[in-house]
């Protein structure tokens, strides 16, 4: 037996999990936490992007070498792999919009490309892009470096919808939920088998974030109002329960005698290509939604929602003529100390500053509303967009700052 023969057969267990309906329920769960555990740390924690990017780049090496070195699929380890995969790649997407001005169309261009590539180069030198073939070490670094293309490509292409749309964080579950659904139609329909995984694989990374985003975007914005923190814990439970009840009971080990052949089995050709328009219509109708979607009027505010009108500014004196100097003096110094920690970059603080606002501005509510209800609905308006912008997940600081200079501008 050559070398290279000894090379090929040296693993012989399969070092990823049979997909089944755990595997993709854990997978979202995985690219949630990316989302949540990644915006925690960096905003909530105020550690800053760099940084959280440089250090889970060092735990993703450690991970991944312990993943690499075992002979087969152990759960903890290849979902752990995953997590971190997905916090990492989230972040140098961040990097490349929020720290590089890159935008985001060009950004799931170049991620696109990229991961055209790394398939490209893997299915010339193994033949295979099936993830049952993944029984040597060269197979298995493909895999794991397309799985981190996948999640900064579906975070770019992710956030670069919710751009264009400006839907909330429940309406942008829909779609990447919907296309899912239609891939898995087509799968079953027929559709190439590893051409329908990698589709549904890298759809996942945008279901998953948008609803860390619902579970921790505030009320104010339509969302649970759970928070990253909150939203982090929640899904890493749901995922460590996942992974134990998985070890104990082998349901998605692929078992020795029960291993693939080295090629995925081929399908019937004419029923591929005929699945192929069928996913070539479904992304030219998914395509047709967006663009209609981008061209819709985006709501900016809870007034603009029900149709009230609201002044775009105050009269000269309205707001201190009818309500106590004392509340406007409170409000006016939170909305001081709050521009000032945004223009200090500390992000973390501001969160918890604005959060006195809102507190104080609800607390209030009875006793204001009935003074000036015109000033009162023009203030709310305004203080909604100041806490949508200084808790939105990637915080713009231009957007920030206009926003609570226009407030402490009609509070005078």
């Amino acid at each position: 037996m050559t070398t290279s023969r000894v090379g090929e057969t040296r693993r012989m267990l399969s070092k990823v999990p049979e997909v089944t309906v755990w595997f993709w329920a854990i997978k979202i769960l995985c690219t949630t936490v990316g989302e949540s555990f990644a915006d925690w740390i960096n905003t909530t924690l105020g550690v800053g992007l760099n940084l959280t990017a440089a250090l889970f780049t060092v735990v993703l090496a450690a991970v991944l070498a312990w993943q690499v070195r075992l002979d087969r699929y152990v759960p903890v380890v290849y979902w752990l792999t995953v997590v971190v995969l997905s916090v990492t790649g989230t972040l140098y997407t961040d990097i490349l919009t929020d720290n590089l001005g890159v935008p985001l169309a060009l950004s799931t261009s170049v991620f696109a490309a990229l991961l055209a590539v790394v398939f490209g180069v893997w299915f010339a030198r193994e033949k295979t892009l099936s993830i049952h073939s993944i029984v040597t070490v060269g197979r298995e670094m493909f895999y794991w470096l397309a799985v981190l293309v996948t999640f900064a490509l579906g975070t770019a292409a992710g956030d670069w919808t919710l751009d264009a749309t400006g839907w909330g964080p429940g309406t942008s579950v829909l779609l990447p939920a919907g296309l899912i659904a239609a891939i898995a139609v087509g799968w079953r329909l027929g559709a190439n088998a590893v051409l329908s995984f990698w589709l549904a694989y890298i759809l996942t990374r945008p279901l998953g974030a948008n609803l860390g985003d619902w579970f921790a975007s505030p009320r104010v914005d339509h969302g649970l109002g759970v928070g990253t923190a909150g939203t982090s814990v929640i899904f890493l439970a749901a995922i460590l329960a996942t992974v134990v009840f998985l070890t104990r009971t082998r349901a998605d080990v692929i078992d020795a005698d029960q291993r693939p052949r080295t090629t995925a089995p081929t399908g019937n050709p004419v029923r591929e290509r005929i699945m192929l328009g069928y996913y070539a219509i479904v992304a030219i109708l998914a395509g047709a939604l967006l663009v209609w979607a981008a061209g819709q009027p985006h709501a900016a505010s809870a007034n603009e929602e029900d149709g009230s009108p609201t002044p775009a500014t105050a009269a000269p004196g309205q707001v201190s003529a009818h309500f106590p100097l004392v509340e406007v003096a409170k409000f006016r110094t939170i909305t001081q100390d709050t521009q000032a920690l945004v223009q200090a970059g500390k992000q973390a603080e501001a969160k918890a500053r604005i959060t006195d606002l809102e507190t104080a501005w609800d607390r209030d509510e009875a006793g204001l509303k009935p003074l000036d209800g015109s000033a009162w609905k023009l203030l709310d308006s305004q203080i909604d967009e100041v806490l949508h912008a200084v808790r939105a997940p990637h915080p713009d600081p231009a957007t920030e700052t206009r926003s609570l200079a226009t407030l402490l501008a009609t509070l005078g």
